[in-house]
């Protein structure tokens, strides 16, 4: 792909090689980019837009795994400092969900703008070496054996091609990387109508986050802690195209009838209408090009888990990118990445379609449908506690091969280690932490360095507990087993990354969520 027609300069630069490109700067983007970087691997990453942090984005929520992964890299504290927390989490007039009882250190909903995620990321990467071009647009890509090259076009008009090792595609629903590569995006609009708005209010809601409906209408207003707030909102009557005009009078109307009062909204500084559809590429790996977040799967709003799955995509990546280019992993511990978040996607989308159904439900069945799921999880603890896991997070394990340690594909919670540290803390740099009892003391207690291929860091117990657990850099259980002693230990490590990850990851196709 030479000139654009435009009689504007083509600079080939066919030898420039970067290890990876990521093309999209928001959450997903931001976080495996500097995960790659930290892991001492060349990154750049490529965003259409202009550099700006926009405080105009759909995403308020940060559910508890989502702050874990973010803790693993220094950064909740922080982005607490940015917002309030909700502990409560109502998803219809009758269901409400405890998020207090959550084994985290972060049991609650943060309620913060995803631009404040956004530039916590950003900073992060930018702290880690990553190179990033701004105004830069996707035109083409190809791959082969070897690479990826990849047509773009700069600001100034400018072609030029780079060539990766890899390339990300984590350029939002509507990705010219899934285009590229021909993936196609299945699905149907769940919600034909929504809209949005950020206001100040004369009268403050009560809670941090208020949500309710009423006959054909809906409408959330949520606190971003500054003076504005973030509604949302649909009119079953009133289902209109995308560009369909918007003014601070129908918004203001919508929200009066389903919460019974508008708040004295006022002073609008956006405005917008958008529609929400379900749909999930079929294939997360072609070739050398991946794809994540919204690229890869979008979903209704309902439970907040839009950006958080994004976020949880890339954590899973980064450190096997990272892993395979050092060639501390063969190529296919790649493929686990469409094992184990393809089937976490699909499990999103089921249970915030469901959501978003049961809550616009009209037919008589259906709101009986929609008391009985209220009173079933209302009353029974097992099938609360399923429902809080998912939708936080913290529940989903990833698939692992017959015969292995139960632990094995688990989230592992944070801890207090002997030395102290949080497992959290100790992740912090992108290694493995290996947790032995108290009693184990190897007899090569070793540090990470820069590598994630090399050797764990070790930690003991606080307790008197009897597994040993070697965590990944994402926090799930690569290998574990019980009553092991120095040698058993020694010999699992040994094996080292490669067939750790081989044969701990599992090659199932189905995920498990609990």
């Amino acid at each position: 792909m030479g000139g654009t027609g435009t009689g504007k300069r083509t600079d080939r630069t066919a030898g420039t090689t970067h290890s990876v490109i990521v093309v999209g700067a928001g959450p997903t983007g931001l976080l495996l980019a500097g995960d790659l970087a930290e892991a001492g691997v060349s990154v750049t990453l490529l965003e259409r837009r202009p550099h700006k942090i926009s405080n105009l984005s759909r995403a308020f929520g940060v559910h508890a795994r989502t702050l874990e992964q973010l803790d693993a890299r220094g950064l909740a504290d922080d982005l607490l400092a940015t917002g309030s927390t909700i502990t409560q989490l109502r998803l219809f007039r009758r269901l409400s969900l405890d998020l207090a009882t959550l084994p985290s250190r972060f049991p609650f909903l943060l309620i913060t703008p995803q631009y404040e995620v956004e530039r916590l990321l950003e900073q992060r990467a930018r702290r880690l070496g990553v190179q990033f071009q701004y105004e830069t647009e996707l035109l083409a890509l190809r791959q082969d054996a070897d690479g990826v090259d990849i047509d773009v076009r700069t600001g100034k008009g400018t072609t030029t091609t780079h060539r990766a090792a890899y390339v990300v595609g984590a350029d939002v629903h509507r990705s010219t990387v899934r285009q590229a590569i021909g993936q196609p995006f299945p699905g149907d609009s769940v919600i034909t109508s929504l809209f949005l708005a950020d206001v100040r209010l004369a009268e403050k809601p009560d809670s941090v986050l208020t949500v309710d409906g009423a006959g054909d209408v809906f409408a959330m207003i949520a606190s971003f802690g500054d003076g504005w707030y973030r509604v949302m909102g649909w009119n079953r009557r009133n289902e209109v195209p995308d560009d369909h005009p918007l003014d601070l009078d129908e918004v203001k109307d919508v929200t009066r009838r389903a919460l019974g009062t508008d708040h004295g909204m006022h002073d609008a500084r956006w405005l917008s209408r958008f529609h929400s559809d379900e749909r999930q590429v079929p294939e997360y790996r072609v070739g050398r090009v991946f794809l994540a977040g919204d690229a890869a799967h979008i979903h209704s709003p309902a439970g907040g888990q839009g950006m958080n799955t994004g976020l949880q995509d890339a954590a899973n990546l980064g450190w096997k990118l990272a892993a395979v280019l050092k060639e501390q992993a063969p190529d296919s511990l790649l493929d686990t990445y469409q094992t184990e978040r393809h089937p976490v996607g699909k499990a999103v989308l089921r249970s915030s379609g469901g959501l978003v159904r049961l809550a616009r439900a009209t037919n008589p069945a259906l709101r009986a449908l929609r008391a009985v799921v209220s009173a079933l999880v209302n009353a029974a603890a097992p099938a609360r506690t399923k429902a809080v896991a998912q939708i936080t997070g913290i529940g989903y394990r990833y698939p692992a091969p017959h015969g292995s340690h139960r632990l094995v594909g688990t989230r592992v919670p944070d801890i207090t280690l002997e030395s102290g540290n949080r497992l959290y803390e100790a992740l912090r740099g992108g290694h493995f932490v290996l947790i032995t009892p108290p009693t184990v003391r190897l007899p090569h207690h070793t540090t990470p360095d820069d590598e994630p291929g090399t050797p764990p860091a070790v930690e003991h117990w606080a307790s008197d507990r009897r597994t040993a657990i070697l965590v990944r850099p994402d926090g799930y259980a690569a290998w574990a087993q019980d009553d092991a002693d120095s040698a058993a230990i020694e010999a699992a490590v040994a094996a080292r990354f490669t067939t750790l990850c081989r044969s701990a990851v599992g090659v199932s196709a189905e995920g498990r969520s609990g």
